[in-house]
């Protein structure tokens, strides 16, 4: 329980119970007959233990609406944890898909020098295997 409602609590059920005693000392002091005092005895301990059953009550009703309410908050929690990995596993894939066309945007010019130096190599080592094959020959 939180400091704030035990504070509530506290001051409301001193009220109440001062409340209480005030009538009844009021009450005795009262010049009544003993039946007419008992009877406003009885009235008010009935007043009061019908303000106390309605404070109660009413207490009830809060605290089942704030019972509800976590339990829609808890709910809204849970569903978004559920969702992370789902959210994670789709940002991973997106990081993957960008890094491989970003490698491939990166890599494919080096691909294209490597063959056109390739095919140069392969046309400079022919030209020169024919040079050498008409030496030989010679």
């Amino acid at each position: 329980m939180s400091r704030k409602f035990k504070d509530i609590k506290g001051i409301t059920i001193g009220v109440l119970a001062g409340g209480l005693v005030g009538a009844i000392v009021a009450l005795l002091t009262a010049p009544k007959s003993g039946k007419e005092l008992r009877g406003d005895i009885r009235d008010k301990t009935e007043d009061y233990y019908e303000d106390v059953e309605k404070y109660f009550t009413k207490k009830k009703k809060k605290a089942g609406k704030l019972i509800k309410d976590g339990k829609k908050k808890y709910l809204m929690i849970i569903d978004e944890i559920k969702s992370r990995p789902e959210e994670l596993l789709k940002d991973a894939e997106r990081i993957f898909k960008d890094a491989k066309e970003k490698a491939k945007d990166m890599l494919l010019p080096g691909i294209d020098k490597i063959e056109s130096e390739s095919e140069k190599l392969k046309s400079s080592t022919e030209s020169l295997l024919n040079k050498f094959n008409d030496r030989i020959k010679k």
